[in-house]
């Protein structure tokens, strides 16, 4: 009943993403505050009810309730209690649950924590971020479902988890890198949301460098421990073994690097508009796009959780309207982004 009552929860917090694109966006049109302003409130919400669906999942591991397929696959009765609570992200379909679960929690600080905002600026960018999660809940739901049950016959006893997975590395490693990946969104939100209302001065900058340094932070740590559990865990290639999956985490690293120095100068000099704009939106979309390698089965690594080419059609099927929309529109606003700003080509902006 309980991991009924979590794909519930799922369901409604899926249901409100979607009324927190909708409701803000005829607020927008129609210039209603109230309605504008429902978007922090859905917000929570959303949180709230993805936070319970998690929990439901755990409950199932830690009480081994091999009637769910994802337990009884990734767990049994004789693993410890923190490896039966790290299980749930070990493999593609609770992994991305916690996906989802991280988007709530980005999507819910922003909207804590973004009163000095305008309020259809706050609204915009808690669109864009509420649009993002709704394609994730519809791809978890309609292809990657953790709360399945393997009825009317499951096993007695489940099938354990991998021994290499069995690390404190696991406990770690995969939030804090979710919360470095997913956390590039809100810099992404935050370019789109300018671009939308064509409110690209250095005020956006500066509401977007504290977030794009907090989602580096995590993906450095996210990086560097997995650097450490490959180091001395054999079988994973040692600290850097240029494997494809590990590649598409450093990519987006390298982008955010570059954002935080770029966001720098835009905000104290304004320059750099369009190389910012186009770095936040780059550094979300190579994110994305190491989600799709990860599991889409198109290339073959020990990172990789899935290998269904159905789950990779879909997310590419994703993919393409979030990046091509987003570069449509940083197109369309080219010529506003020119920077009317001078530097000397041996300054620090060079640099």
């Amino acid at each position: 009943m309980i991991v009924e009552l979590g794909h519930f929860c799922v369901v409604i917090a899926c249901l409100l993403a979607f009324l927190q694109v909708v409701l803000p966006s005829i607020g927008l049109k129609q210039n209603n505050a109230q309605l504008m302003a429902s978007a922090s409130s859905l917000a929570y919400g959303v949180f709230v009810f993805t936070l319970l669906g998690f929990l439901a999942l755990i409950h199932a591991f830690v009480t081994d309730d091999f009637s769910v397929g994802y337990v009884a696959s990734h767990s049994n009765t004789r693993l410890p209690l923190q490896f039966k609570v790290s299980a749930l992200w070990s493999a593609h379909e609770g992994s991305f649950l916690l996906w989802t679960l991280v988007m709530s929690i980005w999507t819910m600080m922003v909207a804590r924590f973004s009163a000095p905002l305008t309020t259809d600026m706050r609204a915009r960018v808690l669109i864009c971020l509420a649009a993002l999660g709704f394609g994730f809940y519809l791809f978890l739901l309609l292809t990657s479902n953790p709360f399945e049950r393997a009825l009317p016959f499951y096993p007695a006893e489940g099938a354990d988890l991998n021994p290499l997975l069995q690390d404190f590395g696991l406990i770690v490693h995969p939030p804090l890198l979710y919360m470095g990946y997913v956390g590039l969104s809100v810099p992404f939100a935050f370019a789109i949301a300018s671009l939308w209302g064509n409110t690209l001065d250095v005020s956006w900058a500066r509401w977007s460098r504290p977030w794009t340094n907090l989602a580096w932070a995590f993906l450095t740590m996210g990086i560097t421990l997995g650097s450490w559990w490959a180091y001395y865990e054999l079988g994973w290639g040692g600290w850097w073994f240029w494997d494809a999956v590990e590649n598409a985490s450093f990519v987006p690293w390298l982008i955010a690097t570059a954002l935080i120095h770029s966001l720098a100068a835009t905000e104290k000099r304004g320059v750099f508009k369009s190389w910012t704009v186009l770095l936040a939106i780059f550094g979300f979309s190579f994110s994305l796009l190491g989600a799709f390698l990860v599991r889409s089965g198109v290339l073959t690594s020990v990172h990789a959780f899935a290998v269904d080419p159905e789950r990779g059609a879909a997310i590419l099927m994703f993919l393409v309207p979030v990046i091509g929309g987003s570069l449509l529109l940083y197109g369309a606003r080219a010529w506003d982004l020119r920077s009317r700003v001078t530097f000397k080509r041996s300054g620090r902006e060079s640099f």
